[in-house]
């Protein structure tokens, strides 16, 4: 296998970002190289500059017509692309042309589609009254949260829980799976 070079595309805190980074910094052929986003007030700024990754922010325009983006990737030798908390829908270009894997706070087929990210989910999944939530891991296609599912983890919803108890719970998953399943799915991909 030769060297996994990972982009992590982020909008916010980059909690799982900061997770994956620290996995991967002493990995032998699977190594993050740059952080992208599209808000240049996010915190994954801070946490990526702490673990000396560079970051790089890019305007809707250059994400949306995605031949900025595209040849970016490309120079600096991207294999694969992660989403860890970006909340936009991925240009045709660059599905074309990358590996790209996501994370879902939900499982699905249920609580995805345009619109369904952070306590959103868990509002709904609340609303519901379901009485188990998680996460899923999937490949990344033209449709939101429609990629074929790589991984799933699931977590109990407790009768007293609230948007934020069920946050709590779905990032330790997150930060305990995400890693290791990019890993795996990396392996899989290059064999």
């Amino acid at each position: 296998m030769n060297q996994s070079n990972i982009v992590i595309f982020a909008s916010g805190s980059g909690s799982n970002a900061e997770v994956i980074i620290r996995h991967f910094a002493t990995h032998q052929k699977m190594h993050v190289v740059a952080v992208f986003t599209n808000n240049p007030q996010a915190g994954v700024f801070a946490r990526a500059e702490k673990l000396n990754i560079p970051c790089f922010v890019f305007s809707n325009e250059d994400f949306l017509d995605g031949q900025t983006l595209n040849q970016k990737l490309k120079n600096i030798n991207c294999s694969h692309i992660v989403l860890a908390g970006f909340l936009r829908k991925i240009p045709e270009l660059l599905i074309q042309n990358f590996k790209i894997v996501n994370i879902h706070p939900a499982l699905l087929p249920n609580y995805g589609g345009r619109g369904m990210y952070g306590m959103k989910v868990h509002e709904a999944v609340l609303a519901a009254g379901e009485n188990e939530s998680g996460i899923t891991i999937h490949e990344v296609n033209q449709k939101y949260d429609e990629g074929t599912i790589l991984f799933q983890a699931k977590c109990e919803v407790k009768a007293d829980d609230t948007p934020n108890t069920i946050a709590e719970r779905i990032h330790k998953l997150e930060h305990k799976h995400f890693p290791e399943q990019i890993e795996k799915w990396i392996l899989q991909n290059d064999n």
